[in-house]
């Protein structure tokens, strides 16, 4: 398995941890909108803090506002793209890596 699917393998469960789901990773549809009807999840708000929180935690990226989780971490494609540019910008800065 190379880098890039671990990282959204590790993003899905984070988010079935978070969220308390009973499924297993590759049920997620790394494309799917976690907090649509059609992502078949049943995810509320409080599952996007609980997301948000994870995030914070497990890859230290802080998405404080609302709005701006939605537009940057509402499928785990975009997830992984911030998680990546965290690092990378951690990797620039000298900063321990994700």
């Amino acid at each position: 398995m190379n880098s890039e699917a671990s990282l959204e393998t590790r993003l899905k469960e984070m988010v079935i941890e978070e969220c308390g789901l009973d499924i297993e990773p590759a049920a997620i549809d790394e494309d799917c909108d976690l907090l649509s009807p059609d992502s078949g999840l049943d995810l509320d708000s409080i599952d996007a803090l609980q997301i948000s929180m994870g995030l914070r935690r497990r890859f230290g990226l802080r998405i404080g506002d609302p709005k701006e989780f939605r537009r940057l971490a509402s499928t785990i494609k975009k997830m992984a793209e911030c998680v990546r540019a965290l690092a990378k910008q951690n990797e620039c800065s000298g900063s321990d890596p994700i």
